[in-house]
């Protein structure tokens, strides 16, 4: 292999990463606000575990974990892609930024599980795991800011949190399992776009 041929492949690895990266950010803007209204107790339903979910599986644990990191930066720096078409530095401090911090431990969580068992099962697990971290961070971090630092509803327990949680669990075990299976069909294919 010549080194312009070494170069050249080194320079199409690069951009195929940069796109990849720049695409999973977008898919998590879009699917923050995709159902945007939606709120049960003081949880956005959205489609962001969806897409963090498949960002490791499909990017693998670095990049993907990158990607989330990307746009969790994005909507810290004030653009409107968080969930409600929110954004900017005071996000910290709202009851749900644990949820989109999770989104980097998602992925990379993701990104591990299928990098040593690159199976269906393993990447069903993977899918489901990402999804038990999201759910144990946000929902734990939710439940400190509203007892430490923001004004918790009227009779707001720990139980209460996790009830809230309740409702859209069933829709994100599904959409868990179906990124688990996507992801397994779909690995493959860009894997060999890295190669090309």
């Amino acid at each position: 292999m010549t080194s312009s041929t070494t170069t050249r492949t080194t320079n199409h690895s690069r951009t195929l990463l940069l796109v990849q990266t720049a695409m999973f950010a977008a898919l998590m803007m879009i699917g923050a606000n995709i159902s945007a209204f939606l709120i049960i107790g003081g949880v956005p339903i959205t489609l962001q575990t969806f897409f963090a979910i498949l960002a490791g599986l499909l990017l693998g644990k670095r990049t993907g974990a990158i990607a989330m990191l990307v746009y969790a930066l994005i909507g810290l720096a004030g653009l409107p892609v968080f969930a409600g078409f929110s954004g900017g530095l005071d996000t910290i401090i709202s009851p749900t930024f644990g949820f989109i911090l999770s989104f980097i431990g998602i992925a990379y969580i993701a990104g591990l599980i299928v990098e040593k068992f690159p199976t269906k099962v393993g990447f069903v697990v993977a899918a489901l795991a990402g999804t038990a971290f999201n759910y144990l961070f946000g929902t734990n971090w939710m439940y400190a800011a509203y007892k430490l630092w923001f004004s918790a509803p009227e009779g707001f327990s720990y139980k209460m949190a996790w009830a809230w949680m309740a409702v859209p669990l069933p829709k994100d075990l599904i959409l868990a399992i179906l990124a688990g299976l996507f992801g397994f069909r779909l690995r493959p294919i860009l894997e060999k776009q890295k190669l090309t």
